[in-house]
């Protein structure tokens, strides 16, 4: 006797609407101030990636880190200096960088207010994934 299995699919078909400003901080591994947008944690595994807002206050930097995955990021406020593996580059409102993975990176923050960059890392950030030098 054949035997038929129904599964049902779940699909998140909500919009999610997000207040950067409202929602919780914490402070990064990198020493950056950090507040989670979308994740696949809060979006019903919706998606596989993960955004998040991060500021870095004027004269500060965050600690060199590597991470598993790509990461990209989209200036929003300030300018800084960007560093990958061995380049250097400078950074300012609008711009986009991208990051492979495994690469050594940090922000500096060379202007006069707090630098601010959305991070898109895909597959999703997870702490387990930060490899600090």
């Amino acid at each position: 006797m054949n035997q038929i299995l129904k599964v049902r699919l779940v699909v998140c078909c909500e919009m999610i609407l997000k207040e950067i400003d409202k929602l919780e901080s914490f402070l990064g591994e990198e020493g950056t101030e950090i507040r989670q947008i979308f994740h696949p944690h809060n979006t019903l595994n919706g998606i596989r990636y993960s955004i998040a807002h991060s500021k870095i206050s004027s004269g500060k930097a965050s600690t060199p880190h590597k991470l598993k995955s790509s990461e990209v990021y989209y200036v929003l406020r300030g300018e800084g200096i960007i560093h990958v593996n061995d380049k250097t580059k400078k950074i300012h409102i609008r711009q986009s960088i991208f990051v492979p993975a495994f690469s050594k990176q940090y922000i500096e923050n060379t202007g006069q207010v707090d630098l601010e960059v959305l991070c898109i890392v895909d597959p999703a950030w997870k702490q387990e994934d930060e490899i600090s030098d």
